[in-house]
């Protein structure tokens, strides 16, 4: 089997990890907190969701760690703008604002631990 549908079936549950994050934001998280401060709190829940998803599906990510980071934000970013554009329909615009790290989005933090965090966990694992 080629290594990448293993990384890919791991991004996935991540994927939908991130999706249910989202769904508690909305639910929970923004009734207590407030929308200002529920979506940074998601923000670093879900860089931990995926440091955590990392860590427990190491065994099963194949090729270099480096690639495999990569794969993901790839992977991430088509999935957001797919997603959000086609069948959310958000504009251009509104999906950029994922980047506004000053409006309080940490999706560029979870980027770049979906970025580092398989080569983290490789270093983790043969310390």
């Amino acid at each position: 089997m080629n290594p990448y549908w293993n990384n890919a079936a791991v991004w996935l549950l991540i994927a939908v990890l991130a999706v249910l994050n989202g769904f508690l934001r909305e639910a929970i998280l923004q009734p207590l907190l407030g929308a200002r401060l529920a979506l940074p709190v998601s923000g670093v829940a879900l860089a931990l969701i995926v440091l955590i998803v990392t860590f427990v599906c190491f065994r099963w990510l194949a090729g270099p760690y480096w690639l495999i980071g990569i794969q993901w934000v790839v992977m991430t970013l088509l999935f957001e703008f797919g997603f959000g554009h086609y069948v959310a329909g958000k504009s251009w615009p509104e999906l950029l604002q994922t980047f506004n790290v000053l409006r309080g989005d940490l999706f560029v933090l979870v980027l770049l631990v979906s970025l580092i965090a398989p080569r983290l966990v490789a270093w983790l694992y043969t310390r």
